[in-house]
């Protein structure tokens, strides 16, 4: 008990809170960092996988309807939840949802956007990239590509009147492979672009009889195409040498002849629906550039069969606008051809559920270790918190089956060592007044008995004749009768204050001249014990008071003043009004022996006497300064008492003229 009870249970709970903390960060941190580990570069594999394949499905097709199966197939091969929705939260397609039943919710943000006209600048780089039409060309594999059979198949849809060319698989140059573009001669859109059936089963036997020229010619390190583009594999990808398109190459070529004859020329010929598309672009180019009053003159490219516009090239402006005109006609005329934009979600939530996998089994561990470090905390710290109380919880049952003398051993200054001290200080008010009690009852038998036997031996003397009942008698049967009474009428005050019912009745009353009054009846047994009895009073002090309780609480301080100073001595009785505060004051100082110190915070206890002499004279009940105490409060007033030893006594009443008026009252 050397510090303070809240700060060792606050101290304790911390310790509780910060095992349990560091047991959550240890899971939290070890899930997270063996899921980072286990799944990062999968997880970016396998999203730009899915990425990749769903724009080429939205750039394949005009809209998303037949997209679940590709979607079902993406989950199935990344075992990760793929779904789609619009741009206003609609599911397109869901994995999770495929089996049936309600699917979870989605994660709070996509994982990215499926916009088909974002990668459309690509395509207008001369590389046919995932909006074209794939094909499977055996040979090309052979000569060092690689077919990819875990992309969904994807059906395109072609520009009016052509026919869907269906594919099993997807062509990818591998890591040592790449794609080769022409020199300075940008195309607008790929040639090979949503291929008809017929189209595309041209262009793999061409490719195939390509490749085959090639290996007859032992290049063995050149591949060609779909789209007539030619591949140089290399072992070194940084070592990979960059060749130009056989049908483009002009005096620089540097390509052999014999190389460029086993290219043919249909594989850089635009497919059906490049050409559609041709048009439509060369059309609102045109109108675009009409609107802008710039004049553009339209040729058709020998090597291609594609439209083009030209301006001057001295003109800035319409270059300008030239650029900026086919960059926009180029996304109106892809447009149908696309499917709208969409959200794309990958996985099922963005709570981290440390019950999953093999999480539960760690999880389930470290709950029971901190299950276990907590209840030793709080057992070892409980037993040494709760171990004053117990203390004093046995304490207390001695109490009270009667061992009035029990007591707690105190150390400490914290709130367990203050209820320690109330204990021992409630332990020796109970001790006390079980001591006053039994002196009270002691007390109250002696005085009843004193009197009892005086009147009935007077009685019994007087029935037998020994002695006459005369006057002198019958005086001394009332002095002893009084006696009773004054002792029961004390008794009964007090019990009437314990029970709350000790009631006054106010009334203006005189109170100098009720001074006088008290004076004049203790006047007879101050003078039979020599004791000059003096009051000191205006000629009028008026308050709201009951006169006979006044009178009886200042009756009794003079009573014990003249019985306490002895023959010789002076009892002054003085009435007076505070300047300061307007209260009634009235003083009884003696000159008796006096008070000790250690008496007189005890002193209006009741059954309290400094003397417990109980002779006549100086004996008393002890009820005598309890009732007056009780008397003044009833009045809303203070009594006080000053003594000093060999010097005498002042006992002090204070009253309010007028009595306090209730909360409340009107």
């Amino acid at each position: 008990m050397r510090r303070s009870l809240f700060v060792r249970l606050l101290v304790l709970f911390l310790g509780v809170a910060v095992i349990s903390i560091a047991a959550t960060a240890w899971i939290t941190t070890q899930s997270t960092s063996q899921r980072l580990r286990g799944e990062f570069e999968s997880t970016l594999e396998a999203d730009s996988e899915i990425y990749s394949a769903l724009i080429a499905y939205a750039q394949g097709h005009d809209s998303w309807d037949g997209v679940g199966p590709v979607v079902d197939d993406l989950a199935a091969a990344t075992g990760s939840r793929v779904a789609l929705t619009d741009p206003g939260g609609d599911v397109l397609a869901d994995s999770a949802a495929t089996g049936g039943g309600d699917a979870p919710p989605l994660p709070s943000t996509p994982t990215a956007e499926i916009d088909p006209m974002t990668p459309l600048a690509v395509m207008a780089g001369g590389v046919s990239i995932a909006a074209a039409q794939p094909m499977a060309v055996e040979s090309w594999s052979a000569a060092g590509g690689e077919v990819a059979d875990d992309v969904p198949p994807s059906t395109p849809t072609p520009g009016a009147g052509t026919e869907t060319a269906p594919s099993d698989d997807v062509v990818r140059g591998n890591a040592d492979a790449t794609f080769v573009g022409s020199a300075g001669l940008p195309l607008s859109m790929p040639l090979d672009w949503r291929l008809t059936e017929a189209e595309a089963a041209a262009r793999e036997r061409l490719v195939a009889e390509a490749n085959a020229c090639l290996q007859r010619l032992g290049s063995e390190e050149l591949a060609v195409s779909p789209d007539g583009m030619v591949l140089r594999i290399s072992p070194d990808p940084a070592a990979t040498v960059l060749e130009e398109k056989p049908l483009y190459v002009t005096e620089t070529t540097t390509l052999d002849s014999a190389v460029h004859d086993c290219v043919p020329e249909e594989l850089s010929m635009p497919s059906e629906a490049s050409q559609a598309l041709n048009r439509e672009q060369v059309r609102l180019t045109g109108e675009c550039l009409a609107s802008a009053g710039v004049t553009a003159t339209p040729r058709v490219a020998s090597e291609t069969g594609l439209a083009q516009l030209t301006v001057d090239p001295d003109d800035p402006v319409a270059l300008a606008t030239l650029a900026e005109c086919s960059v926009r006609a180029n996304e109106q005329a892809m447009e149908p051809y696309l499917a709208d934009p969409a959200l794309l979600y990958i996985g099922s939530t963005d709570r981290f559920d440390a019950f999953t996998g093999g999480g539960w089994v760690r999880t389930a561990l470290t709950g029971l270790g901190v299950l276990a470090a907590a209840t030793g905390v709080t057992v070892l710290a409980g037993r040494r918190l709760s171990h004053p109380i117990r203390t004093l919880t046995a304490a207390a049952q001695q109490l009270a089956a009667g061992g009035r003398g029990t007591r707690v051993e105190v150390t400490g200054r914290d709130e367990v060592a203050r209820l320690g001290h109330a204990f021992n200080a409630m332990a020796s008010s109970i001790e006390e007044n079980e001591r006053q009690r039994k002196a009270m009852v002691s007390d109250i038998a002696h005085e009843l008995r004193t009197p009892l036997a005086n009147v009935r031996g007077y009685l019994e003397a007087a029935e037998d004749g020994v002695v006459p009942m005369d006057a002198q008698l019958v005086s001394s049967l009332l002095e002893e009768s009084t006696l009773l009474q004054r002792l029961i009428d004390d008794l009964q005050d007090l019990a009437l204050a314990d029970a709350g019912m000790l009631r006054v009745h106010r009334e203006d009353t005189d109170v100098a001249e009720l001074a006088r009054q008290v004076v004049a009846a203790h006047q007879p047994s101050a003078a039979s014990s020599g004791t000059e009895l003096v009051v000191a009073a205006p000629s009028a002090v008026v308050a709201d008071v009951d006169p006979v309780r006044l009178r009886q609480a200042l009756g009794n301080l003079v009573a014990n003043a003249v019985q306490y100073s002895g023959a010789g001595s002076t009892v002054l009785v003085r009435v007076a009004r505070d300047a300061a505060t307007g209260d009634v004051v009235l003083a009884v100082r003696d000159d008796g022996p006096g008070i000790a110190p250690e008496h007189l915070e005890h002193l209006f206890d009741r059954f309290y006497r400094t003397d417990t002499s109980r002779t006549r004279a100086t004996g008393g009940s002890g009820l005598g300064l309890a009732i007056t105490k009780h008397l003044v409060e009833a009045h809303d007033g203070t009594v006080t008492v000053s003594s000093m030893v060999g010097a005498g006594s002042t006992f002090t009443i204070r009253l309010p003229v007028h009595a306090p008026v209730a909360a409340g009252a009107s």
